[in-house]
C-alpha cells in the first residue's frame, strides 16, 4: 500500500505526549481486535504475491515501530529478535535485505504467539519512550507509524477476504448485521465549476509527502454523479455484453480481459439459478442492486464508463483526482465528510441513502478510481533517508483512487489522500463515480 516519510514540523503535531501514548494504544489494539476470531491457519495462508498473511501485516507494522522508532530513540536499543528486520521489512532496500513478498506466506515462524508476543514487548518499550520524551521528533515518527498501521488495518482485511474467497466453504469472517432497507437514489449530476483551484495538502495535521505541494490546477466545467455505480447497474452491463465487446476497452484492458478470462468484477458467482452472488467478509451474499459496486479494476472502470456513456448518449467518463478533491475538500471543511469507514463494522459498500441534493458517498464505502495517473505534484520531494523511498518511487505506472472505503479507519482519511494502484488491480475496495462534461 502506499507510503509514509519523515514529515515537516507542519505535517504532525500531536497535542500532547499523553494523547499521543492513548492513540497509539488504540490503533494497536484495534489491528489485533481485527485478527480475532482466527486461526493460526486463516493467518499464515497467502493467497496470492500481492497478498499478504494476516500473521505478516502484524509482524511489519510491529517491524516498523522498531526499526524507526525504537532504533533511533531508545537509548541502548536491542532487536527483539535479529532475524525478524530481514522477514518482515516489505521494501526498504537501504534497511536491509528483506524475505521475498510471494513468499511471506511460508515464513511459518515466527509462530503466531511469538509475533504477538513481540507487538506486546514493542508496545511496552514505545510506551515506556513516551511516557519518557517529549521530543517533537519521536511524536512526529510515532504518529507516521500509526498511519503506517491504519493502512495495514485496511489491507489485512482486503488480503483476508481474497485468502477467504479462494475457500469453496466461503467463510464468513463476521456475520451480517441486520440493514435498514432505503429507497433507491436515483443517478443525478451535481455540476462543477471550472476555473482555478488549489489542490493538495494545505499543512495542517498529518499527511503523506505525496499528498503535496499544494498547487493550483485550472478545471473545466464537468458534473459528477450524486452517487457511486451500483451492482444493479454493473449487471446490466454485464448483460449487454460489456466484457465480450472490445469498443468499450482500452487496448491495455482488452488484452486483460483476454487473457485472464475476466467476465465480472472480483468475488461476483453465478448461483444455480444463474442469478449473480457476490462473495463478502459476510460470506456469499445475494446481488443487491443498489449496493456499490466494487472490486473493480481501472480497466473495468473505464470500460463501464465508456459503454454508459454510449447508454445515456452522454460525455461520460472517470473523474479526475483533481476534479474530485475539488468537489469533496467542502464537504470535509464543513466538517460534514461522514461515511461508512470500518468503524461502521459493515465492511461492505453500502446503498446511497438520503433525498437531499448533492454528492452522496464522497468518503467512505469505496475508493474511486479516476483517471488520473499517480505522479508527483509540481515540486514534489521525497524524504529524506530510508521512509523516502514509500512513495516517490512508485510514482509510474500507477493510478490515483480517492476518498476511503469501508475497510479504512475513519480519521485515515482526508480530501487529498492519494491512493494508488495499478490498472489491474481489483482486490481492493475500488469502484467508480462517473463523470460528465459540460455539455
Amino acid at each position: 500500500m502506499r507510503a509514509f516519510g519523515t514529515p515537516n514540523a507542519a505535517a504532525a503535531q500531536p497535542s500532547s505526549t499523553s494523547n499521543l501514548a492513548a492513540r497509539f494504544a488504540a490503533v494497536r489494539a484495534q489491528t489485533e481486535a481485527l485478527a480475532k476470531g482466527l486461526s493460526e491457519a486463516d493467518c499464515q495462508v497467502q493467497s496470492m504475491p500481492d497478498a499478504s498473511p494476516v500473521k505478516w501485516h502484524l509482524a511489519h507494522v510491529t517491524w516498523f515501530f522498531e526499526t524507526f522508532v525504537l532504533e533511533p530513540f531508545e537509548p541502548g536499543f536491542k532487536p527483539h529478535h535479529p532475524a525478524y528486520r530481514v522477514l518482515f521489512n516489505s521494501y526498504y532496500q537501504t534497511v536491509g535485505d528483506l524475505h521475498p513478498r510471494p513468499l511471506r506466506g511460508l515464513v511459518t515462524r515466527p509462530s503466531l504467539a511469538e509475533v504477538l508476543a513481540w507487538r506486546s514487548a514493542v508496545d511496552e518499550r514505545l510506551q515506556a519512550l513516551l511516557h519518557d520524551s517529549a521530543d517533537a521528533a519521536l511524536a512526529e515518527r510515532v504518529e507516521l507509524g500509526l498511519q503506517h498501521e491504519q493502512q495495514h488495518q485496511e489491507l489485512l482485511l482486503t488480503d483476508l477476504l481474497h485468502l477467504f474467497s479462494c475457500n469453496p466453504l466461503a467463510p464468513v469472517y463476521r456475520p451480517l448485521a441486520p440493514r435498514v432497507t432505503v429507497a433507491p437514489v436515483p443517478l443525478a449530476w451535481v455540476a462543477q465549476e471550472g476555473g482555478l483551484t488549489a489542490i493538495g495538502h494545505a499543512g495542517e495535521g498529518f499527511a503523506f509527502d505525496n499528498e503535496g505541494p499544494r498547487h493550483t490546477v485550472y478545471l473545466q466545467p464537468c458534473a459528477l454523479a450524486n452517487r457511486l455505480t451500483t451492482q444493479g447497474e454493473w449487471a446490466q452491463f454485464i448483460a449487454d455484453g460489456g466484457y465480450r465487446d472490445p469498443r468499450w476497452w482500452l487496448a491495455a484492458g482488452w488484452d486483460w480481459v483476454q487473457a485472464q478470462g475476466i467476465t465480472a468484477p472480483l468475488y461476483w458467482q453465478r448461483g444455480d439459478t444463474g442469478s449473480w452472488r457476490v462473495f463478502t467478509l459476510h460470506g456469499l451474499l445475494p446481488l443487491s442492486p443498489q449496493t456499490p459496486v466494487v472490486h473493480i479494476s481501472l480497466y473495468e472502470a473505464d470500460a463501464y464508463a465508456r459503454w454508459a456513456a454510449a447508454q445515456q448518449r452522454l460525455p461520460l467518463r472517470l473523474p479526475t483526482e483533481a476534479e474530485w478533491e475539488h468537489a469533496a475538500a467542502p464537504l470535509a471543511a464543513a466538517g460534514i465528510a461522514g461515511g461508512n469507514f470500518v468503524e461502521s463494522q459493515a465492511l461492505q459498500p453500502l446503498p446511497a441513502a438520503g433525498s437531499a441534493p448533492g454528492l452522496l458517498q464522497l468518503y467512505g464505502d469505496v475508493w474511486e478510481w479516476t483517471r488520473s495517473a499517480y505522479l508527483p505534484y509540481p515540486g514534489f520531494r521525497a524524504w529524506a533517508g530510508a521512509v523516502g523511498e514509500y512513495n516517490g518511487k512508485f510514482m509510474i505506472d500507477q493510478t490515483v483512487l480517492r476518498g476511503g472505503s469501508c475497510a479504512t479507519p475513519r480519521s485515515h482519511v482526508r480530501a487529498s489522500y492519494r491512493n494508488f494502484f495499478p490498472a489491474g488491480a481489483r482486490w481492493q475496495f475500488s469502484s467508480v463515480r462517473l463523470a460528465c462534461d459540460a455539455v
